[in-house]
């Protein structure tokens, strides 16, 4: 059996260290399927139910291996929706390959049945976007695509036509006019050493030294790097405030840091931002500004590997463009430790009422169930390595504030899209790339049921993932949001028949229950983290907890009463609610 082009594409990803390809077959692939079916050895196909949740499977992947993720979708319909996931590898910089179909060369630009441009559909999403045109470009492409998704920390996109895809190899069918050989490239990639330069270090060195308060707002683009910080917050005298993004780059109970920012963060880091003479920024491109200083209220220092993002949020004092772990290790020995530590005490005191004030809301006793409480159960039980995945809405609050991270416990979610529905596809994705660890996926039922469908896939390949709903019945965060604008509350609630989840679990194949009585979810959590397959724990939580900021603005204040005064048709039963939080909240002093 000769070779085809399809088989040098799919050994060429092998040869890179692709192990996982995500994706769903269409007849604008089938010469690419089969030379998948040719490299089973080094390569496996994972089958889903949509291409959307193939490209949020291969984004997690990147994102949680630093390894390019690797989607496959058919051409037409199944390349558009790949796109959604696509935006998100973008927005948060992870490394993806999407590999289209196309219809034959010899009809292209005839209308042809599902004929899409894919190429301009991606010219707005993906770093590299080439359409393979001839046998004799690859593997070439494949090595450009890939390095080009590691070097620009982005999407790549590969379409390649029906025709092309079951050529032989070595066909090489025009004449070649040009003074060049067909492309001859090898699978390396090395990133290059990112280290400011030694006057920009020692311009920042010099106003940190003389920076009085000061504060580090620490971003995923600080992954890895805890330690350093901790050392270079105990030199400054400096608390930590981590993006929701960058969760995981400072274990929750660090004695440096304040917690989260924004809307779904702590008091004390709203408090700080106003507090403070100079803020340091390493690894983040944090967009909402109205969390941050004014511009020009403090002095900045900010460390990115990508350059043309400093002094996006603020006008930077001294940018330092370099990677954040070799740039704090540049910058410690020229730092005078400060024996002055009133500052950060302050922001420790702070932070240890305010974690005071959050246990006091996971309230066992609360029927409706607290979703606090349902969050910090699942903190309680998972695993000091877990993973956890968590979908966007009032969702990503109670993860923020109630899963604490400790020991090698990572956290991904989607951070600029903010996209509803790759929570499951993200734990699915990350449990292909490390299936000894325990992976959690912490979603509300608007997002799981966009998805759901992909259950079945994590039991077809027996993952043990772990999913927990917050079901509310509502769009929550719109719910809220609407409020916040004065308005009251319209077209956010799933009204009845309420889907049974925990049966479709069930029919799946999977573990499956119903939660409705805070008494019976720490056991039914602990079941399903214990169980050998997919499960799933859906769990009725109140649905009037509104998911408060860390601190209320007067505005927001006179907004939200106004859409009571609007006519908010469930302000009793909020009323309520925001009374049993402080009662609990002032027991707990």
């Amino acid at each position: 059996m000769e070779t085809t082009t399809s088989e040098v594409l799919i050994s060429r990803l092998a040869d890179w260290g692709v192990d996982t390809v995500f994706g769903l077959p269409g007849d604008g692939i089938n010469g690419l399927m089969e030379g998948l079916r040719r490299n089973t050895d080094k390569i496996k196909f994972v089958l889903v139910h949509h291409e959307e949740a193939a490209a949020f499977m291969a984004t997690a992947y990147a994102k949680a291996t630093g390894r390019i993720g690797v989607c496959l979708a058919t051409s037409g319909p199944g390349g558009v929706h790949l796109a959604n996931g696509l935006y998100d590898a973008k927005l948060d910089h992870a490394p993806v390959l999407a590999i289209t179909g196309m219809q034959e060369t010899s009809v292209l630009g005839t209308g042809y049945q599902q004929e899409v441009d894919l190429t301009k559909l991606y010219a707005d999403v993906a770093v590299y976007n080439q359409m393979v045109v001839n046998p004799q470009q690859l593997p070439a492409l494949v090595d450009l695509a890939i390095r080009n998704a590691y070097a620009g920390r982005g999407v790549a996109h590969l379409c390649v036509p029906n025709d092309i895809q079951v050529a032989p190899a070595e066909a090489d069918p025009y004449q070649h006019v040009a003074p060049a050989n067909p492309p001859a490239t090898a699978p390396i990639y090395l990133g290059p050493p990112v280290r400011p330069r030694d006057e920009d270090l020692e311009r920042a060195a010099a106003l940190l030294n003389d920076g009085g308060k000061t504060a580090i707002l620490a971003g995923i683009g600080a992954r890895g790097t805890g330690p350093l910080i901790e050392a270079l917050a105990d030199t400054l005298g400096a608390p930590v405030v981590k993006t929701l993004s960058g969760k995981m780059v400072l274990p929750d109970d660090s004695p440096y840091t304040t917690g989260g920012i924004g809307l779904l963060g702590t008091a004390p880091s709203e408090e700080l931002m106003g507090d403070i003479d100079t803020l340091v920024m390493l690894g983040t491109n944090f967009p909402y500004t109205k969390h941050l200083p004014q511009p020009g209220a403090v002095k900045v220092v900010q460390v990115d590997v990508e350059p043309s993002r400093v002094g996006t949020r603020l006008p930077t004092d001294v940018p330092l463009v370099g990677d954040v772990a070799a740039t704090i290790e540049a910058l410690l020995p020229r730092l005078r430790r400060r024996t002055e530590r009133m500052h950060l005490e302050r922001y420790q005191g702070a932070m240890g009422e305010w974690r005071q004030k959050m246990a006091a809301l996971q309230d066992p006793e609360r029927d409706p169930i607290a979703p606090q409480y349902l969050a910090a159960c699942l903190d309680e039980l998972a695993a000091d390595d877990a993973v956890l995945c968590c979908d966007s809405g009032t969702i990503a609050t109670w993860a923020a504030r109630h899963f604490t991270i400790r020991g090698d416990r990572e956290f991904y979610l989607s951070g600029n899209l903010a996209t509803m529905a790759p929570g499951l596809p993200y734990a699915i994705g990350i449990q292909h790339a490390f299936p000894q660890r325990q992976v959690i996926t912490l979603q509300g039922d608007g997002g799981f049921a966009m998805l759901m469908a992909e259950f079945n896939t994590a039991c077809r390949y027996r993952l043990p993932i772990t999913v927990v709903i917050n079901n509310n019945s509502s769009l929550g965060q719109i719910l809220w949001e609407q409020m916040v604008l004065g308005y009251p509350e319209h077209g956010v609630r799933f009204e009845s028949p309420q889907p049974d989840y925990a049966a479709w679990a069930r029919a799946c194949g999977g573990f499956g229950v119903h939660i409705a009585k805070p008494g019976d979810l720490r056991q039914a959590l602990a079941e399903a983290l214990a169980h050998p397959g997919p499960a799933l724990v859906d769990v009725a939580v109140d649905p009037n907890e509104p998911p408060m900021p860390g601190k209320v603005s007067y505005e927001q204040a006179k907004q939200f009463a106004a859409a009571f005064l609007h006519g908010q048709p469930h302000k009793a039963a909020i009323a309520t609610t925001l009374f049993k939080d402080k009662l609990t909240q002032l027991r707990g002093e």
